[in-house]
């Protein structure tokens, strides 16, 4: 199995807003690429939350392939979407992990 990692601090004055689209909008449309068949939401603890709160999403795909597919086909697309209704008021950053 592979996680797609997105770990994400946004603004404090923004964060309400983003977490609302991010259940709401985004990840439905992440799940909707056919790619992941399930995610899990976290809030880091024990960061400096003077600038906002960090959270970890976690989306779950069956093989690399399938995560490729997403990067190759939708990623692009939908962290688009997040620019342009957040714009800088996030600063994001991916990994992509194997479960041994």
């Amino acid at each position: 199995m592979i996680i797609y990692n997105v770990t994400t601090k946004v603004a404090t004055d923004t964060h309400f807003r983003w977490l609302q689209w991010l259940r709401e909008e985004h990840i439905p449309a992440m799940l909707a690429t056919g790619m992941f068949h399930d995610y899990r939401i976290s809030r880091l603890l024990e960061q400096d939350d003077e600038e906002g709160p960090t959270y970890v999403v976690q989306y779950f795909a069956d093989s690399l392939k399938d995560y490729q597919s997403f990067a190759d086909q939708h990623q692009q697309a939908l962290r688009q979407r997040g620019y342009d209704l957040f714009g800088d008021r996030f600063i994001a950053f991916t990994t992509i992990m194997e479960v041994i």
